[in-house]
């Protein structure tokens, strides 16, 4: 069973950060039932996930990682207590920014977000030393594993921030970034995306193409989720690695802007790329919200507006908190379970289990009835071995196949920039 007692603070960054207000290991199995052979296996396995938002609660006075929250009293996903529960390892934690204008001063804010939100996953490492460790590479998420700690990867989902120059992606590469998506809802300087109305580029852009050149030269691994399936050929045909989709689904099961068809995840398959199926319901099945909700949407949208990028911070938040109490009193359509492994399993038998991993978009809009949060993660498990997957099958969708890329990308790094190692 995977450990749950904790080695010393490893070597992390920010020695004065406070220490984790909960004991390592404190909420994992007192008084628990037994385990049933499937939850006996999975809780032995490496479980990533390639695309935790959870970075998005780091600086809210609601959030504290060491203590158990619930989807239903917070809208949360995942916390120390439910990541022991849920036998989830770690994975990518993102460093999002929302799409804005293209304008210097709208860019220089972007990047000073996305500085700012890097160094709150640095701090997050650093003040839960005992519970999860900052990892730099295949063999960091092996070693950290081993040792009973959760893997603290980093991403960047939407290169915005960036600015007009590739080049800033060494300085995020020194702070610790593994994976980069060049583009989010709406197009920006380096991309289309898959949800924007009219294409910019017809894929990518002619900096998107230095965008990927610099990954790899880096040795980042490249995401193609949210881009547009042109913008993913481009990057197939770029790219001197194999590239993931960090949360997306078959367009074979739903069609979806943000799922893609057959060929191209046969294709990305094919180029040694792997597919991490998402949990988020609208991607999964067309949902019908209620007639509640949706007056309630047109109300929101008429005082508000839709364009984050136009508003002020202080209406951002205004907007937030109206949107989040709308959530509660007519809450959003949900999928289920058994849709979410209809996508799965529909990938699996489409490219295979050397191909096919899990980001569920977990704090980020994902979870479906029947998997509400990381305690539930289990259930895959279970399912993948009733629908004949091996042992080996599930370590390779848990977690081996998105190591096994960033192998690929270390191997091809050509750059000397290495990330300093935290400090203790």
């Amino acid at each position: 069973m995977k450990r749950i007692l904790y080695a010393l603070p490893a070597m992390l960054l920010a020695g004065c950060a406070p220490a984790a207000t909960t004991a390592p290991g404190e909420a994992a199995t007192a008084g628990a039932p037994a385990l049933s052979p499937a939850e006996t296996l999975h809780q032995s396995l490496m479980v990533l996930d390639s695309h935790l938002d959870t970075p998005a609660y780091f600086h809210t006075a609601e959030y504290t990682f060491s203590q158990r929250g619930s989807f239903e009293a917070d809208g949360t996903h995942v916390d120390l207590p439910r990541m022991i529960e849920g036998g989830l390892d770690g994975g990518f934690w993102v460093i999002f920014t929302t799409q804005g204008p293209l304008d210097e001063a709208s860019l220089n804010a972007a990047r000073t977000a996305a500085i700012l939100r890097q160094i709150s996953i640095r701090e997050f490492a650093a003040k839960y030393a005992n519970d999860v460790e900052l990892a730099f590479s295949a063999a960091d998420a092996e070693r950290i594993f081993a040792s009973g700690r959760k893997i603290v990867f980093q991403s960047m989902e939407n290169s915005y921030p960036l600015g007009k120059d590739a080049t800033l992606l060494e300085t995020f590469y020194a702070g610790g970034l593994r994976m980069v998506a060049p583009v989010h809802f709406r197009n920006n300087q380096f991309a289309d995306s898959a949800t924007d109305v009219t294409a910019m580029f017809g894929g990518l852009s002619p900096a998107g193409e230095e965008l990927v050149r610099e990954a790899n030269r880096l040795g980042l691994i490249l995401d193609g989720s949210h881009a547009s399936d042109d913008s993913v050929r481009d990057m197939l045909a770029l790219s001197t690695t194999p590239i993931i989709l960090s949360h997306s689904g078959p367009k074979g099961v739903y069609d979806h802007p943000r799922n893609l068809p057959d060929d191209l995840l046969k294709a990305i398959a094919d180029d040694g790329g792997v597919i991490q199926v998402n949990a988020y319901g609208a991607y999964l099945e067309a949902l019908t919200a209620t007639p509640e909700r949706l007056a309630a949407i047109a109300a929101l949208e008429a005082e508000y507006g839709t364009d984050t990028s136009k508003m002020t911070p202080e209406t951002i938040a205004a907007y937030r908190a109206a949107r989040d109490q709308m959530d509660k009193s007519f809450p959003p359509p949900r999928s289920t379970f058994d849709k979410f492994m209809e996508h799965l399993l529909y990938t699996l038998e489409l490219v295979g289990p050397d191909h096919v991993g899990i980001g569920a978009d977990w704090d980020g809009g994902g979870g479906v009835d029947g998997m509400t949060d990381i305690t539930e993660l289990p259930k895959v498990t279970a399912a993948l071995l009733e629908a004949g997957y091996s042992e080996d099958d599930l370590a390779k969708i848990w977690g081996g196949n998105m190591l096994r890329l960033m192998r690929a990308a270390e191997a091809a790094k050509t750059a000397t920039v290495t990330s300093p190692v935290p400090l203790n």
